[in-house]
This record gives C-alpha cells, sequence and structure tokens, in this order.
C-alpha cells in the first residue's frame, strides 16, 4: 500500500440518465507516469474532478496516498500539482505574479517561496516574460505558465489534463521533455490525452477509457500484444492479379491482404523478416511496384481493434 499514489475502485458518476464514468478502478503507484488514454467525452476529465473532491459522485471510493479524498482533505491537495485544460491564471498578474499566487498557497516562508517561484520560471523557459502579463504572450507560453502555476510548491502527484492541445510543436516538446524531467525528479503523474503519440513517449502505463470505462491497461507495448496485427505492409502498386495475392496470403505470418486505391496493404501477425519476405516475393513475381512502407501499430490500432472507431472520432 506503501507505494500505491491513486486508488480508485468502481468509482460511477451520473448525470441523470447519462453515465460520466462508469465502475471504474484504477491504481496509479509512485513513480509512475499514468497515461488515461480517450477520446473527447470518454470520461477522463470527470475522473480527474472526482479524483480531486470536486465533483461528487454517485458510488465507489478514492484514496490518495492511502487517505479517504474529501473535499476538505488539505493535507492531501497540498501534495498535489494541478494543471487543468483550460488555463487557469489571473489576468491582471504578471508572469511572476501569478506563480508566486499559487505557491504562495502552499508555501508561506517568503524565502523558500521566492526559491520555488525562480525554479518553475527557469524549469518551464519563461525567464523572458516574467513582467508579461497573460494576454501578451502565445498560447504555447500560456501553457507553460499554466503548468509552473501547478508544479512550482514542488507536488508529490501532478494531474495534466490535455495540456498540449492548440499548442505549437516546439512548445509541445517543451512540455513532454517537463513531464518527464519532473517524474525523474521523483513526481508521480497523471496525464490525460486524447494524443496517442504522446502518450507512448512519456507514460510507464496506460489506460483507455471510452464511455466511461476502462477497456484496457497495461505498459504500450502490453496493450499492443492484445490485438492480432503486429505490422503492416504497404505497397504502391496497379490492382494485382488473383494468383500475387493468393501467393502472399500463403505467407506465413500473413493474415490479410487488400488492395485499395493503387495501394496494397497486407496485414501480418509475428514473423521476423516479413518486409525481407513481401520484397523477395514481388521480386521473383516480375510485379512493378513503387513505394513500400511498413507500420508497426498503435494505441489508435488497439482503440479500434476494441470498440471499431478511432481514438479521435467524435462520440
Amino acid at each position: 500500500m506503501g507505494d500505491t499514489v491513486v486508488k480508485i475502485e468502481n468509482l460511477v458518476k451520473k448525470y441523470k440518465e447519462l453515465t460520466a464514468v462508469d465502475h471504474l478502478s484504477l491504481e496509479i503507484r509512485k513513480g509512475e507516469v499514468f497515461g488515461l488514454l480517450g477520446p473527447n467525452g470518454s470520461g477522463k476529465t470527470t475522473t480527474i474532478s472526482c479524483l480531486l473532491s470536486l465533483l461528487a459522485f454517485d458510488e465507489g471510493t478514492i484514496e490518495l496516498f492511502g487517505k479517504t479524498m474529501t473535499p476538505t482533505s488539505y493535507d492531501i491537495k497540498a501534495r498535489i500539482g494541478i494543471i487543468p485544460q483550460n488555463v487557469a491564471v489571473f489576468d491582471e498578474l504578471n508572469v511572476y505574479e501569478n506563480i508566486d499566487c499559487f505557491c504562495g498557497l502552499y508555501i508561506t516562508d517568503k524565502a523558500k517561496r521566492r526559491q520555488y517561484v525562480d525554479e518553475a520560471i527557469a524549469f518551464v523557459g519563461l525567464q523572458d516574460f516574467t513582467k508579461f502579463k497573460p494576454k501578451k504572450l502565445s498560447g504555447g507560453l500560456l501553457r507553460r505558465l499554466n503548468i509552473a502555476c501547478g508544479i512550482a510548491h514542488k507536488p508529490e502527484l501532478i494531474i495534466l489534463d490535455e495540456p498540449t492541445v492548440a499548442v505549437d510543436p516546439q512548445s509541445r516538446n517543451k512540455i513532454l521533455e517537463g513531464i518527464e524531467e519532473l517524474n525523474k525528479n521523483g513526481a508521480t503523474v497523471i496525464y490525460t490525452t486524447h494524443y496517442m503519440e504522446e502518450v507512448e513517449q512519456i507514460c510507464s502505463k496506460i489506460a483507455i477509457m471510452d464511455h466511461g470505462k476502462k477497456i484496457a491497461e497495461g505498459t504500450s507495448g502490453e496493450l499492443k500484444r492484445m490485438i492480432k496485427n503486429t505490422e503492416t505492409v504497404t505497397i504502391e502498386m496497379d490492382e494485382p492479379d488473383q494468383a500475387l495475392v493468393e501467393t502472399l496470403n500463403r505467407l506465413e505470418s500473413v493474415y490479410e491482404v487488400k488492395w485499395e486505391a493503387g495501394k496494397l496493404k497486407i496485414y501480418l501477425a509475428g514473423g521476423e523478416h516479413n518486409l525481407l519476405d513481401i520484397m523477395d516475393l514481388l521480386r521473383t513475381s516480375g510485379v512493378r511496384f513503387g513505394q513500400v512502407t511498413s507500420e508497426l501499430p498503435t494505441l489508435n490500432d488497439v482503440f479500434l481493434t476494441i470498440t471499431g472507431k478511432e481514438l479521435r472520432d467524435k462520440d
């Protein structure tokens, strides 16, 4: 139990007829970067709001650091840093004043607070913008300010809800690198997003949600091993004759071959030299072809296999 930072059991949250979170159970251990992955409307933000006792829930239990979380659990809340999806800073305060204000909620010693604020500013790279007010910042810099306000007091548990939405690639990379650095420095991280590539990059464990339910959980590799496909080879070519399709289908690892819109797609399960075997077969068959690409499965493929829709589909 000592290594368990978050424990959610059979969480249910309803809005009249809508069940936003449906008997969700999660356990997040110290030092993990835990990804909550799912499309918009899957229940990620509602789960976080219940976790923080910002929302009352209908069934289940929530414990943080081995204690039951309640709206008045201020000792627990002091150990948490929250970076919400919508930027939450004070427009009338500049960058330094905003971070100082949020840090001051938890750190009363003035010298320590000044040190923590300076370290947070350096951490997110806002040294040149300390006197800027939020309205003068770009979207990416505003997101960085949002993060600095949430982590300045050096929390043990950091919760980030869609922190890279609508930011430029440079700021996105800066944010992701920052999260990895926070984790290396000892923080446990909960990261909610619908960007699968971000989850694959930084998360040590992942739970995939859809319609309020946890539909799969594990490491990125474990989740991908849940599905049949291990590789997809795509070849640009004219429509192949049936004999070639049948020959490809006889390869040991091939389980499906499709031709569509000038591309032949070959789906494989297992095997070590699939691309070489396919290229050798094409050359010996004398078939003319163009570009050949090989793709490994993604978390979107896992989601598509389980639910029948893309991760970024609208509900």
